[in-house]
C-alpha cells in the first residue's frame, strides 16, 4: 500500500512510520505546524525541524501551517492529506496515536472522508514495550519539552537511554507521568533512527523555563545532518 506518514518530529510518529514501512511504501511525509501552542491535535516544539528529518529520510514533505483552533484545525489536515492523495497517489495514512481517542477518531474520520485507510500501529500498546522496541531498533530520542510535576528543567535536551527511561518509570509510580508522554507530560525529538540516512546533529539550542508552571522547552536553533 502507498502511504503518507503524519510526522511531527517526535518518537511516536516516526516509530509508527518505521513499523508500517517494513511492509508498505511510505511516499510522503505530512506535517502540520500549529501557530497555537495549545493545539489539541498537533505537536509544536521544534516542528520546523521535520524538514531536516524528511531530508534524512529522503522523502518529500507536505508542510502546512494551521491557526490551531479546535476542530477548525482539522480542515488543514484534511487539505494536506488530500494533496498527498492527489500528488503522490497515497492509499492510506500512518499516525503515531497511542491512547488519544480525540486524535485517532479525527484522523480516522478524515481518512474515511477521503477514502483512505487509517493505520495506527501503536494504538493501545504498552509504552514500556514501545520504548524497549525503539531502543533495540536504534532510535535516538531527546526530550524537547516538559510539562508535568517531577520533570524538571534538567530534562530538557536529555537523551533518553535506558537509565533515563527507568527514571521516567519511577516518576510514573510517584507522580503519574505517562511514560508514553502522549498526555503532554513531555515531548520528544528524534535525532536518529533506522529511517534516516544521516544522523541529526544539534549545533545550537536554548532552554525556555517557566518556574510558575514548572514547564519548559528546548528550542533547537541550528541543526544539521551528519556527513
Amino acid at each position: 500500500m502507498k502511504l503518507t506518514a503524519l510526522v511531527s518530529g517526535g518518537k511516536d510518529g516516526l516509530y509508527a512510520t518505521y513499523l508500517v514501512g517494513k511492509s508498505h511504501e511510505i511516499r510522503v511525509i505530512v506535517t502540520i505546524k500549529s501557530l497555537n501552542p495549545e493545539s489539541y491535535m498537533y505537536h509544536v516544539p521544534n516542528i520546523d525541524l521535520v524538514r531536516l528529518q524528511a531530508k534524512a529520510m529522503r522523502l518529500p514533505l507536505i508542510f502546512k501551517q494551521s491557526m490551531g483552533k479546535k476542530e477548525e484545525e482539522l480542515k488543514d489536515l484534511k487539505e494536506a492529506l488530500s494533496d498527498a492523495k492527489t500528488q503522490y497517489g497515497i492509499e492510506g495514512v500512518v499516525s503515531g496515536a497511542i491512547f488519544s481517542n480525540y486524535q485517532k477518531e479525527r484522523i480516522d474520520g478524515i481518512c474515511n472522508e477521503l477514502g483512505l485507510k487509517s493505520l495506527a500501529p501503536l494504538w493501545k500498546r504498552n509504552p514500556k514495550e514501545l520504548w524497549n522496541e525503539m531502543f533495540k531498533a536504534g532510535f535516538e530520542v531527546i526530550i524537547s519539552a516538559v510539562a508535568a510535576y517531577g520533570l524538571t528543567e534538567e530534562w530538557l535536551g536529555r537523551y533518553v537511554d535506558r537509565d533515563a527511561f527507568n527514571t521516567l518509570c519511577d516518576l510514573h509510580g510517584t507522580c503519574y507521568v505517562c511514560t508514553g508522554g502522549e498526555g503532554g507530560e513531555f515531548e520528544t525529538f528524534v535525532i536518529n533512527c533506522p529511517l534516516f540516512t544521516e544522523r541529526i546533529v544539534i549545533e545550537k539550542s536554548r532552554e525556555i523555563w517557566d518556574a510558575k508552571t514548572t514547564s519548559g522547552q528546548l528550542v533547537i536553533e541550528k541543526a544539521t545532518l551528519a556527513i
